[in-house]
């Protein structure tokens, strides 16, 4: 009950330590990265099931089996729909990633793994309006309906962190990392994240929250087939291209 909330922030804080924010500006560049990264944010959902098991409570149970559910589908989309950048750019390593995106974005070619990867961070990330694990109006706050003080604090300070990290990897793995004309890489990175900071507040604002059932459906049914398309078509390309 007491660990679960440092679970959650610390899986996201080591989540950043692959995250390149500059040429040689990073603290471990792993030839994994982007397995590291999706090996966290794995981790992230025991946090969900081990704290609602905890409290002793049947809302929160019920609201981290909810959670669960929602968490363990849309990493599986999440984890397809980068791997389409991840074929193009012959590499598992993020710095390689963003060099492989000097002349083109990512977004271009995989517009439809974008789609499906930002989809699954939003819903990762818990934000609007795939925000099922809180679910203030139905089951009482959900998982930490039983929190309070700065245990309940930290599993904000998580979930904050997620965007940011949500925001920092589709920079990376689509919108060319740190690459811009005229101003410094750092400055191009915290300029293009700040933008999706800033879609992922609106979202919340203009969006209203999903059904459970119309969540998984949507994930089934829409984000998978779309990001298993986009990586069939992407490997057929690179194929068709090297032979």
């Amino acid at each position: 009950f007491v660990i679960t909330p440092a679970i959650v922030v610390i899986t996201a804080l080591m989540s950043f330590a692959v995250i390149p924010i500059a040429p040689d500006f990073v603290v471990a560049d792993l030839n994994v990265g982007v397995l590291f990264f999706l090996a966290m944010s794995s981790l992230a959902a025991y946090s969900v099931i081990i704290g609602g098991w905890a409290s002793n409570n049947k809302f929160a149970f019920l609201g981290s089996l909810r959670a669960i559910a929602q968490l363990l589908s849309y990493e599986v989309f999440m984890g397809i729909s980068l791997m389409g950048a991840v074929i193009l750019a012959g590499s598992f390593n993020l710095s390689d990633i963003v060099n492989a995106q000097q002349h083109q974005w990512f977004v271009i070619p995989q517009f439809l793994g974008f789609l499906g990867f930002f989809m699954a961070g939003l819903a990762e990330a818990h934000r609007t309006p795939f925000d099922m694990p809180e679910a203030e109006a139905e089951l009482v706050a959900g998982y930490h309906s039983e929190y309070s003080g700065m245990k309940f604090g930290m599993f904000f300070v998580g979930e904050y962190l997620s965007i940011l990290l949500l925001s920092a990897m589709t920079v990376i793995l689509f919108f060319g990392g740190w690459h811009g004309p005229w101003l410094p890489p750092v400055v191009w990175f915290g300029l293009k994240m700040f933008g999706f900071i800033a879609l992922i507040i609106l979202i919340r604002a203009a969006w209203p929250r999903y059904r459970f059932d119309q969540l998984l459906s949507f994930g089934w049914k829409v984000v998978m087939p779309l990001a298993l398309i986009n990586l069939l078509v992407t490997g057929g390309v690179v194929l068709w291209r090297a032979g």
